[in-house]
């Protein structure tokens, strides 16, 4: 739906949230009828004579004699013409000011606070943000409508104003700006002696959620992980799922970089599981989190074998993350490399993904490496090469990595470009000594079933088993 057509619609379904006495007055009441007729008819030149509709809106406000419901929807439709339409952002201040005297008696509380939240969705919006929209004035439409609630006392609309704008900074990534709103709200949570007030759980999470996101954005870790444990703290909270599936999700993005593969795992499952409680479509952005910490941290198990990631596994997004799994659980490397750059727009096009995805391939050939040169005594580095489709350094870090680990015992001849796999004394001798602690543990087992055998059946057939047993032993 284009901007137009959802300004020409959202007023479609006004609420008429409103209380007036009975009032024999014929007087008054054909001044409600007469202000009710010219409001419609202004709505209805909006789109033919919009010149006319702004003039007829504001003859509205001028004749009525109290500030009252006709006013008021006037005064908010001049706003919505100004911002939305014209692109006028001051003039459109100018009337959301004059807007917001009406809702200290003129209205209803409710048709008020739904009135304010719909002017600030807008004014939020992507939509304003392509018209260079400058921030301070946008900053100034939410400082009036602050100024406003705090003479109300209504804090509670108070508190969601806040975090609409700290969601605003934090997707405009203003995070000078999102950490002062964020400093606020955390004062709204806090009881008299400083401490957080748990009472207010629930608010303390969605506050937590929006810090965890700009810490996450801005690689500060310390704090991340400060503000991460303490959510674990938050008590009697019930959070929306969307604010706890933000919290894992975060949370399984700073374990992916400590390299805490089974962390990582399991709080972005947590996270998945939120988000679809909630019906995001971020579920399945997380769900390909999920598939990649759980090919690093070397599992067997299928990621979707569970009743809550299944429905998913065919799912156009997440078939190639499921593909890779199946690849990389058979170790086949090439497979997993065509799998990638078949879909590397699905796979690669986030960041994250991106970042983590030679990670899952190195694992993946050194794997694969360790299957291939156990039949060999010494190999090629090309041939090494050439069956993992890497370079000659890769395959050089690669070895290196494997014999540091002591997973493999060699050395590589820098000078013929090989690998030597290592068959030196010591290692023939730890075999040797294997090979007669396992022969002298069945002579330990022969004796043993000789002497139960003597118990039971007496010295000769001992005799006669020793020689059937030992017919080398027999004189001739």
């Amino acid at each position: 739906m284009s901007d137009d057509e959802d300004f020409l619609m959202d007023e479609g379904d006004e609420e008429y949230d409103f209380d007036y006495e009975d009032d024999d007055d014929d007087d008054v009441e054909q001044g409600e009828a007469g202000l009710e007729n010219k409001y419609y008819l202004a709505k209805g030149k909006k789109e033919d004579n919009l010149d006319q509709a702004i003039l007829d809106f504001k003859s509205i406000v001028e004749i009525e004699h109290d500030k009252g419901d006709w006013g008021f929807k006037a005064l908010k439709q001049l706003t919505k013409i100004h911002f939305l339409k014209l692109r006028q952002f001051p003039q459109a201040l100018d009337f959301y000011n004059q807007l917001l005297t009406y809702t200290k008696s003129a209205v209803t509380r409710n048709y008020s606070e739904k009135s304010i939240n719909g002017i600030l969705d807008y004014v939020s919006s992507d939509r304003a943000s392509d018209q260079s929209l400058d921030l301070e004035l946008m900053e100034k439409f939410y400082s009036v409508t602050m100024k406003t609630l705090a003479e109300m006392k209504n804090e509670r609309l108070s508190v969601k104003t806040n975090l609409k704008l700290a969601k605003l900074w934090l997707d405009r990534r203003e995070y000078s700006r999102l950490d002062a709103t964020l400093k606020e709200l955390r004062l709204s949570c806090q009881s008299a002696d400083g401490k957080d007030d748990q009472s207010k759980g629930s608010l303390l999470l969605e506050i937590f959620a929006l810090e965890i996101q700009m810490y996450s954005q801005t690689n500060d870790t310390k704090k991340l992980r400060e503000i991460y444990n303490q959510t674990s703290t938050v008590t009697s909270a019930i959070s929306h799922p969307r604010v706890m599936g933000i919290i894992k999700e975060c949370g399984g993005k700073m374990h992916m970089n400590e390299k805490s593969w089974e962390k990582a795992q399991t709080d972005f499952f947590e996270s998945f599981r939120s988000y679809d409680e909630a019906g995001s479509m971020q579920r399945i952005q997380v769900l390909k989190y999920l598939v990649l910490a759980h090919m690093l941290m070397n599992s067997e198990i299928d990621p979707f074998d569970s009743q809550e990631t299944k429905p998913y596994k065919e799912n156009v997004e997440i078939l190639p993350m499921t593909q890779l799994v199946s690849a990389y659980q058979h170790k086949e490397v090439h497979q997993a490399e065509r799998i990638i750059a078949k879909n590397r727009k699905i796979i690669m096009e986030d960041t994250f993904i991106s970042h983590f995805i030679d990670d899952v391939m190195r694992a993946l050939r050194i794997t694969y490496l360790v299957d291939l040169i156990k039949p060999y005594q010494r190999l090629e580095l090309s041939f090494i090469a050439k069956q993992l489709n890497v370079t000659l350094n890769q395959v050089e870090d690669l070895l290196i990595e494997l014999i540091l680990d002591d997973k493999i015992q060699g050395s590589i001849d820098s000078v013929n470009q090989r690998l030597e796999i290592d068959r030196d004394p010591q290692l023939e001798r730890r075999r040797y000594t294997e090979l007669t602690n396992w022969t002298n543990e069945m002579e330990k087992m022969h004796d043993m079933l000789i002497s139960k055998l003597s118990n039971v059946n007496g010295n000769n057939f001992s005799s006669s088993s020793s020689r059937m047993m030992n017919p080398m032993m027999q004189d001739g």
